[in-house]
């Protein structure tokens, strides 16, 4: 009897370990789409602004990995981003990343009755306020010598459409059957 209650402690610890190595594997995939997304495929509005969808990963690692891997996303992503195209790291802006997929995790738990559009869309707004719009304006701000309000009208414009449309992709990708399934398999 003890024979077989130690394989199974073996079978779960192991089970337990593949888990969290999909988890990693599937935020490292994230961080890397948003370096992408956010350094790579941006469209620059000015010294300051880009137009980007670099918080669509974080945004949605928090929602499905939960808020703390949105966190570590969100932080990764920025400070490697930073370093891969020469930016200079701003801890400010690099807090802001990790209060989107902080947010965006948390929202989407405490919405988890909604159906699935608001419950993103919401999350998507919430973390968006809190992380782009209040904290990385705030940086920005600080490290450019720039009118904070002024900075804050046009980032708000920004994440206004940028985060309308990264709610409709978040929707199709979390309504998707195939990507359903498979993040079911990290649960």
């Amino acid at each position: 009897m003890k024979k077989i209650e130690k394989q199974v402690e073996k079978m779960q610890k192991n089970r337990t370990l593949s888990g969290h190595l999909r988890v990693l594997a599937v935020a490292s995939f994230l961080v890397a789409l948003s370096i992408i997304c956010g350094k790579y495929l941006a469209i620059p509005v000015g010294t300051v602004m880009r137009f980007s969808f670099e918080n669509l990963p974080i945004l949605l690692a928090g929602m499905v990995l939960g808020p703390m891997m949105g966190v570590l996303t969100g932080v990764v992503a920025d400070f490697l981003g930073c370093l891969m195209v020469g930016y200079a790291i701003n801890p400010v802006v690099t807090l802001g990343a990790a209060a989107i997929g902080l947010f965006g995790g948390l929202f989407y738990r405490l919405f988890s009755k909604l159906p699935l559009f608001p419950k993103i869309a919401i999350s998507a707004t919430l973390a968006h306020v809190i992380g782009s719009v209040m904290i990385k304006t705030w940086g920005l701000a600080i490290f450019y010598d720039m009118p904070f309000y002024l900075l804050l009208l046009w980032r708000l414009l920004n994440y206004v459409i940028v985060g309308g449309a990264e709610s409709l992709l978040l929707y199709y990708l979390l309504k998707n059957k195939t990507i359903k399934r498979l993040l079911e398999t990290l649960r």
